[in-house]
């Protein structure tokens, strides 16, 4: 049961902190050592007991993995730690790309026994991009062959060589000694060479060292949250081993952000209580948030603020900057929504890359629909469609675990016990040269006409919406409203049905009539022009055509013109036997791959690459039963590229874009008081508006 309290404001320092790893290298495990050592447990879970204090969903108890990011919190000396664990399997990267939002300080696990691995520089270069601060917690040193400097060698190689035992400067050392930024370590703490690798870092801390031959607690904690050094411990945290030197290295070298005296927060995860109650977690970047206040676009009311440790939580009335907390009330909210007078957060760099059909069973398709709404609201990274023609649920998704986890929810919350059809790829679809699109929608007493300029923005850039027209030609109510069309829906290509991407629509110019125009009606002209426009680059068009088009055969896999499929491709890393690296480089040619020279080290050889998510998804059983169960592969989504057999893809899926009713690039027009439809080629000579785009051309 909760209970009301008030977060008290005393002289702590605030800091938040998240935990991340590659799966099994005992990230959850370091939790659970860290919150015993410093008292908020009596007693030591583990994950493979299923009772692991931040493990508390039924689902991480019976699996033994992190599928939900978790808060607890620690206090340790003068330092208030609120401590996010996150998931260590890649398909709930997103879970943790999300977090990585909200963090002042990460703590990236590695496992002693294994090394660095992929998904380990996978979460490096997350954690680069987003700025974190990071220090390195090596497990498993109790393990046979660990050695501390063989490591942290290979941590300087594949990570930064700003990675430095840190153990010698906080071993011994009490607390209390350690408050005074001027303060320095005994110089003897060091060797020589030790201080003088880490001066090399930063142009100031060169000139400390000069003068003192040894640096002060400031110049560290200023180089770490710089991302120019990162503290390394070691130990094992089963055993409780080096678990006190990475909580005294935290509250000594770690720092308080600025925080504004403004409110902000930052949204970074959606979930819902066991009464179905929407939550939104958020840390809270300045000011204080209190209870009942409105927060968000639109406002609403932050009707309760629970701060949760492990399963448990408190209701408060108010939470100060620097906290994490989860607000009951609002239903608009979304990971990433900058609150307050915090911008919204850049879209994540991971994409679902396979697509599901949910195959209801005995239960309610609606019901079904409605449940996964509930969780895709929860995950932004599975994107769940209603296909109204076939009347069946899609589901686009990371990988197979991920699946497995929607369906035990489905189960375990809902009631429903649902089955899925075999996964397939999801394309997408762009263009590769400019085209003017038309769209016009003109039934009797209604009326929209709007051209619509679609132009390729380069790999992996997404969509972006823009305007261009003269509020003389058309007003702006009338523009904001096509904009709004152009991002409601998903606009799908004419290759093989699949969505659009990496290109910018911009608004050229329309027209609205002044009695008989309503909102729908600009609706139907956007949609028709987008995929006018798209028929006309499959022709081959650059700019706008010359009159009408004659007769030729639709798109399909020897008519593509400038429209392009899509692929997702993995980012690869394959560590194989050294005998076996023959085996392992031509497979990768088979899928089409691309790799660079193998390195070898200790009797394996590894392969980097990148190769066709379509060839590579089930590669991981190939290389364990060839391996003997000692190679490994690691993959991550690593964007889209042009697919590697298009024309195949096309015949196979055999898509006719001018028989998809809800995206059709046909327009209707008016005459003797009568609407009539136009096929999308004879547009040219039927639209009240001339072409806006410069230079009619035609390949």
């Amino acid at each position: 049961m909760s209970e009301a309290v008030r977060l008290g404001n005393g002289e702590t320092k605030r800091i938040v902190a998240g935990i991340l790893a590659h799966v099994d290298a005992g990230k959850t495990t370091l939790s659970e050592a860290m919150l015993y050592r410093s008292g908020e447990l009596r007693r030591l879970g583990r994950v493979d007991h299923g009772d692991a204090f931040l493990d508390t969903d039924a689902m991480e108890r019976r699996r033994g993995i992190t599928i939900f990011s978790h808060q607890a919190r620690i206090d340790h000396g003068d330092l208030r730690l609120t401590l996010l664990d996150t998931p260590g399997h890649v398909d709930f990267a997103a879970e943790t790309e999300r977090t990585l939002r909200v963090l002042d300080y990460a703590i990236l696990v590695v496992s002693g026994a294994d090394g660095v691995q992929g998904h380990t520089e996978t979460l490096w270069r997350l954690l680069a991009r987003y700025r974190v601060p990071t220090m390195i917690f090596v497990n498993k040193m109790d393990t046979p062959g660990a050695d501390r400097e063989t490591l942290l060698d290979r941590m300087r190689r594949r990570l930064s060589d700003g990675c430095a035992d840190f153990t010698p400067l906080v071993a011994g050392r009490d607390l209390g000694d350690m408050d005074d930024a001027g303060a320095m370590a005994d110089a003897s703490a060091l060797t020589e060479s030790q201080w003088e690798a880490l001066a090399m870092q930063d142009e100031r801390a060169t000139d400390e060292f000069l003068e003192h031959g040894r640096l002060t607690d400031g110049r560290l904690r200023a180089m770490i949250a710089d991302r120019q050094v990162f503290p390394c411990f070691f130990g094992s945290a089963l055993r409780l081993d080096g678990v006190d030197d990475l909580l005294d290295g935290l509250a000594r070298f770690t720092r308080e952000p600025d925080r504004s005296g403004q409110f902000g927060a930052r949204a970074y995860k959606i979930s819902h209580d066991e009464r179905h109650h929407r939550l939104t977690w958020m840390k809270i970047t300045g000011g204080a948030l209190r209870a009942k206040e409105t927060i968000g676009r639109p406002p609403e009311k932050a009707d309760q603020i629970r701060v949760y440790n492990g399963a448990k939580f408190l209701t408060v009335d108010e939470v100060p900057a620097g906290s994490v907390c989860a607000v009951a009330g609002p239903v608009h909210t979304f990971p990433g929504e900058g609150l307050g007078c915090e911008a919204d957060a850049e879209d994540p760099s991971l994409q679902p890359v396979l697509t599901y059909t949910l195959l209801p069973g005995d239960n309610d398709i609606h019901r079904c629909l409605d449940a996964l709404r509930e969780l895709e609201d929860e995950d932004p990274l599975l994107h769940v469609t209603w296909q109204e023609r076939l009347g069946e649920i899609h589901l686009q998704l990371m990988g197979s675990i991920q699946l497995e986890i929607i369906q035990q929810m489905l189960h375990d919350r809902f009631g429903l016990d649902v089955t899925f059809g075999p996964g397939s790829i999801l394309y997408k679809e762009t263009i590769t040269a400019p085209v003017e699109g038309v769209g016009h929608f003109e039934p009797l007493r209604h009326y929209a006409e709007a051209h619509l300029l679609l132009e390729p923005t380069g790999p992996n850039t997404g969509l972006s919406f823009a305007t261009s027209c003269s509020l003389d030609v058309l007003d702006r109510n009338w523009q904001r409203l096509i904009l709004t069309h152009l991002r409601e829906r998903e606009h799908l290509g004419v290759l093989t049905g699949s969505p659009i991407t990496d290109m910018r629509i911009t608004l050229l110019t329309g027209r609205a009539h002044l009695k008989h125009t309503e909102g729908g009606d600009f609706r139907q002209a956007t949609y028709r022009a987008v995929r006018q426009g798209l028929m006309m680059a499959a022709r081959g068009i650059v700019g706008h055509p010359q009159g009408d088009l004659p007769a030729q055969p639709l798109p399909d896999a020897e008519h593509q013109g400038n429209c392009r499929l899509l692929e997702p491709w993995y980012r690869f890393r394959l560590e194989v036997p050294d005998s076996m690296i023959g085996r392992a480089m031509s497979d990768i040619q088979r899928m089409s791959g691309q790799f660079d020279s193998p390195a070898t080290d200790d009797g394996y050889a590894t392969l980097e690459g990148r190769a066709p998510v379509s060839e590579m998804r089930d590669y991981a059983m190939d290389v364990n039963a060839y391996t003997h169960g000692m190679g490994r592969l690691t993959c991550t989504f690593a964007g889209y590229e042009p697919c590697h057999d298009a024309e195949a893809v096309i015949e196979r899926i055999g898509y006719d874009p001018t028989d998809d009713p809800e995206h059709t690039p046909d327009s209707v027009f008016c005459a003797h008081g009568a609407g009539y439809k136009v096929d999308w080629n004879e547009v040219p000579s039927h639209m009240h508006l001339g072409y806006a785009s410069d230079g009619p051309t035609e390949e």
